[in-house]
């Protein structure tokens, strides 16, 4: 999955990527609800999507669901992969890439993540679920690997 995102965007290692795709997104007002954040900083293609969801979120009465909001960018390796990353990087630094987890692109985000950790059942409400692909976001709940904290930009 990562590889499509460094096709799309580049090597988020490179100075250049950052200045070209990543924003500040501020939630408007009206969604600031709950620990819904003010700020979000993110990839410029993840804009839309973010803002969509928390509109799903209020206008559906779900915003009370999300306890915690626990980030959004954050440039690293996919969890349970280090190793594998930093022995392929040697020979080829792009296929490295794989192993990188969509976070560190800004195309994606995590939430009620102390209740919903890697490997385990989700405790998301299916209405929430539904709020969030309905606009548009990839579910970790659905991963060969259950990640169900996780929600990422669809590509």
């Amino acid at each position: 999955m990562s590889l499509k995102f460094y096709n799309k965007y580049g090597d988020p290692f490179d100075p250049k990527f950052v200045k070209e795709f990543m924003v500040m997104y501020d939630t408007p007002k009206e969604l600031e609800i709950g620990v819904i954040p003010k700020r979000v900083y993110c990839n410029k293609d993840f804009v839309y999507t973010l803002d969509f969801f928390f509109r799903l979120l209020k206008e559906r009465g779900l915003a009370y669901q999300i306890t915690t909001w626990d980030g959004c960018y954050n440039l690293r390796v996919i969890r349970g992969y280090e190793k594998k990353y930093e022995q392929v990087k040697k020979t080829s630094p792009v296929d490295a890439m794989k192993y990188l987890s969509v976070h560190s692109w800004g195309c994606a985000f995590d939430i009620n993540a102390a209740w919903n950790r890697l490997g385990q059942e989700s405790t998301l409400s299916k209405e929430l679920v539904k709020a969030g692909k309905d606009a548009g976001l990839v579910w970790g709940g659905n991963f060969k690997r259950i990640d169900p904290m996780h929600w990422q930009l669809r590509l």
